[in-house]
């Protein structure tokens, strides 16, 4: 069993193999009991956010880790994927300075992995 921050260096390490754009990983475990981490990274489409997901599935898979809910994969312009500890957030541009979680959770601190 992985801990959450090799959870999160493993979705990190799968995002930059696909060409994750602008990668951020918000500590967020003194926060919230949602998880430990929120890692978020902007697609250049839908296709490229489908790609994303699909990868991390796969690295994240192949070490045991099993997707607890995949939302908006069908719907294209942002999927989240909860793997319990870490909460991956993948977003088009427009999407996510709607959302601007960095600023929704902005007393989480940023981390590089």
């Amino acid at each position: 069993m992985l801990t959450p921050t090799q959870v999160a260096k493993i979705a990190v390490e799968a995002l930059e193999e696909k060409s994750g754009r602008d990668i951020k990983v918000l500590k967020t475990e003194d926060l919230t009991v949602l998880a430990n981490y929120f890692v978020i990274s902007t697609a250049a489409s839908t296709t490229h956010i489908k790609t994303m997901a699909d990868a991390l599935e796969k690295h994240l898979g192949n070490t045991g880790e099993v997707t607890r809910r995949k939302e908006g994969y069908r719907s294209g312009g942002w999927v989240l994927l909860d793997y319990g500890c870490v909460v991956i957030h993948l977003f088009l541009d427009e999407i996510r300075e709607f959302y601007n979680l960095e600023r929704l959770w902005g007393d989480a601190e940023v981390v590089a992995l």
